[in-house]
């Protein structure tokens, strides 16, 4: 795979610091958010192929996040990242532009396995990371 660049957006930090170096392990540039506004800054400064953005946040939801990155940063694909609870969010979210969802907390080879057919979507529309 061709360098990706992935953006982690969750309010559980512990989580977050996990997922950042296992990704990073397997050779992605991860960004990493703990709020949606956060994110939104982090996309305007830097290339980002993927976005893993949980639905569930304070402040600006998940939901929210990706109607906003939808509108500045079109090109970029989103995996949404959903508790049991939240499956329904996830689907809305699907609806809204997300490349797919996971159930938290997810597999390791299947989030990196759906990073790579989220990459491999953009690249084949032409977007490099912008």
């Amino acid at each position: 795979m061709s360098e990706c660049r992935v953006l982690l957006v969750d309010d559980e930090d512990a989580y977050v610091e996990t997922l950042a170096k296992r990704l990073t392990r397997r050779g992605l540039t991860v960004y990493t958010a703990d709020r949606g506004e956060k994110a939104l800054a982090i996309l305007d400064e830097h290339p980002v192929d993927v976005v893993i953005l949980d639905v569930k946040m304070p402040g600006m939801d998940g939901i929210e996040t990706l109607t906003r990155i939808k509108k500045s940063h079109a090109s970029v694909e989103v995996i949404m990242l959903t508790g049991h609870a939240n499956v329904d969010a996830a689907i809305r979210g699907m609806e809204q532009g997300a490349f797919d969802y996971l159930m938290k907390p997810a597999e390791m080879d299947d989030l990196f396995y759906k990073i790579q057919d989220a990459q491999k979507k953009r690249r084949l529309a032409g977007h490099g990371a912008d």
